[in-house]
């Protein structure tokens, strides 16, 4: 092979990262794991000799197979640790990098790695990739694979060691505990950041009436603090109890400021002191109510957002 045709083939692995992202952050609802499953991917294609590169038709494909096991590997020892993890642990919130980056004070070039290539579209929203939590590795897999990415079963067979015949009945068990899941709305786009805004409003006044009435009779707020940042350690059920533990951290939240920003593709909350995103929050919400609320306070899943 020419210089030229060794360039392009260099190329055209490299332009398989973006794809890679995207399927590994849905895969394991963290950046930082996404990374390192892809980072683990490219080692391994770069570690094999130049002959068997040139003897795979479709380095794309070689690449996602891997970068699916890596992922089913880290999702069986995840469980292990999240049994171990400090209150309730919540995907990683990804911003809009777009939007983001036009923040006072940040450049052009500051977009974040991976966080700028995730496609954010509703396989990313919040509540889906908290009912994908409850899926085994396996039936993860084949559902985000399949039903999110479109691959066949015959090339999902491969990244889990099973027939495509096992491949589709684990995306059909994946089906169905995402219908199972308790529903929490889906607003279109401008009705829930309406409902953002109100929210926001209402915090900033400490205005419970207001608040109350905003969120669902049933809403639940659950939060993640990881330990490393303080945060209640079991969901809050109830709008008007959501309500005064809002009202009570905005008490005690001396200089902090709400940003709305779009959180995994939806109108959220960023709390803020001097700049510092200290909370991320995203919402669903049905019929201009709030159901349910997701606050991440983690500071190791908040290092997209940081300017």
């Amino acid at each position: 092979m020419g210089e030229s045709g060794k360039q392009q083939g260099v190329a055209e692995v490299a332009a398989e990262r973006g794809q890679l992202i995207n399927v590994a952050y849905r895969l394991l609802g963290s950046l930082a794991e996404a990374e390192d499953a892809v980072q683990e991917a490219y080692a391994r294609w770069y570690a094999l000799p130049p002959g068997r590169q040139r003897q795979i038709v479709s380095p794309g494909a070689w690449l996602t197979t891997v970068a699916g096991r890596v992922c089913l590997d880290l999702l069986g020892s995840a469980r292990a640790r999240r049994e171990r993890y400090v209150g309730a642990w919540l995907p990683e919130p990804v911003p809009d990098r777009t939007q983001w980056a036009a923040r006072p004070g940040a450049t052009s070039g500051e977009a974040a790695d991976p966080a700028d290539q995730i496609v954010l579209d509703e396989s990313v929203d919040m509540a889906l990739l908290v009912v994908l939590e409850t899926m085994t590795p396996a039936e993860r897999v084949a559902f985000v694979l399949h039903d999110v990415f479109r691959y066949p079963f015959a090339e999902i067979a491969p990244v889990l060691g099973r027939t495509p015949a096992a491949c589709r009945q684990l995306a059909s068990s994946a089906r169905a505990r995402v219908r199972a899941a308790p529903a929490v709305g889906a607003a279109s786009e401008p009705d829930q950041a309406e409902a953002v805004r109100r929210v926001k409003e209402a915090w900033q006044s400490q205005d419970i009436t207001a608040l109350v009435e905003l969120l669902a009779p049933d809403a639940v707020m659950t939060a993640d603090g990881g330990g490393l940042s303080s945060a209640v350690l079991r969901p809050v059920e109830g709008g008007r109890r959501i309500a005064e533990y809002m009202l009570h951290m905005a008490s005690r939240a001396t200089g902090l400021t709400l940003v709305e920003r779009s959180v995994n593709g939806r109108p959220g909350l960023v709390a803020e002191i001097g700049g510092v995103p200290l909370t991320v929050a995203a919402f669903a919400v049905a019929e201009g109510r709030v159901t349910r609320i997701w606050v991440v306070r983690n500071p190791e899943k908040l290092r997209a957002w940081a300017g």
